[in-house]
């Protein structure tokens, strides 16, 4: 399977394709927009910041590649945040895929600490990225923004308030925790995402 994975200034995109490696797939890490329309898979990961990361794919024209692709994409952590349509982190207007705005956690108690960061609960799962099985389980988070549910919220998790912990829209899928750092639950997100039929 020929699997892309998008390159651009974020970090965490080695540990992505370290996990598919071990899933038997050797993905290319590319910002070339034919090898990433021509691939099989995208995977849109990484951590960073919303306006500088914007500005660095309107420069290289990937930020029109990945709203024109119809094979299935996941957006991971920063990659999902960025397919929503706007992120109050530097008021930046994002790919618009997903009807949705990009809020910072606003702390209600004490021991809501921000970055969210570390293991949580997927609840109401209902997509092909996930297997029966996979409501309650924990896969691991880090971040300090989140994507309010809405109509494209395929699980939800709760920090402070219920936020979109999965989306999808058509040919895009999304995750806001770290599939690549979630153990077996979230190689197995990996594994039904590379496996995915035209249908799901």
């Amino acid at each position: 399977m020929n699997v892309a994975i998008i390159k651009y200034n974020a970090g965490n995109i080695r540990s992505v394709d370290y996990a598919l490696r071990r899933l038997g797939v050797e993905p290319a890490v590319t910002d070339d927009a034919g090898l990433i329309r021509a691939a099989d898979r995208v995977i849109f990961p990484g951590q960073g910041e919303a306006s500088t990361t914007m500005q660095y794919l309107r420069e290289r024209g990937l930020d029109g590649v990945i709203r024109s692709l119809t094979q299935p994409v996941l957006g991971i952590c920063i990659g999902m945040q960025l397919l929503c349509r706007r992120s109050e982190e530097g008021a930046t207007d994002c790919l618009g895929v997903f009807d949705a705005e990009v809020k910072r956690f606003a702390p209600r108690r004490h021991e809501d600490k921000i970055p969210h960061m570390g293991w949580n609960t997927l609840t109401n799962v209902r997509s092909a990225l996930f297997d029966p099985s996979a409501e309650g389980q924990y896969v691991y988070f880090v971040h300090s923004y989140y994507v309010p549910t809405t109509a494209d919220t395929v699980a939800t998790t709760d920090y402070v308030q219920p936020f979109s912990a999965a989306m999808r829209r058509a040919n895009f899928y999304a995750v806001q925790f770290h599939p690549e750092k979630s153990g077996a639950a979230g190689e197995r997100i990996l594994s039904n995402f590379l496996n995915l039929k035209e249908h799901d």
